[in-house]
């Protein structure tokens, strides 16, 4: 059983950018496509992005697509969502987690077809 581990979280004013990081307590990543969520309060759970640890390959949601980027270390033990032009609006619980499909990343980063999922981090955009 992997257990995925998110970090980076924080307090930013809108405008500004965090890097989120997800481990998978030394294991390597590189069998997975990892799937990036969020959960505001209230609401239910967001996909974002997708990236295919192996070679890089990423989707992304619309919301998030030209502010956010997803990539992975050399080591393919670790992957980040860099988050940039962040707006209250991304206020959120922060997710990481596997898919459960095989097939890479699909356009639709469905919250339903992952499993593994990380404790998440808070996210708080606010001036």
């Amino acid at each position: 059983q992997v257990q995925l581990v998110e970090s980076g979280g924080g307090l930013v004013q809108p405008g500004g950018s965090l890097r989120l990081s997800c481990a998978a307590s030394g294991k390597s990543l590189r069998s997975y496509a990892i799937g990036w969520f969020r959960q505001a309060a209230g609401k239910g759970r967001e996909g974002l992005s997708c990236i295919v640890v192996s070679h890089g390959g990423t989707e992304y949601t619309d919301s998030v697509r030209g502010r956010f980027i997803a990539t992975r270390d050399d080591a393919k033990k670790t992957v980040f969502l860099q988050m940039n032009n962040l707006k209250p609006e991304d206020t959120a619980v922060y997710y990481c987690a596997i898919d459960q499909i095989g097939f890479g990343c699909s356009r639709h980063i469905t919250p339903d077809e992952y499993a593994n999922w990380g404790q998440g981090t808070q996210v708080t955009v606010s001036s």
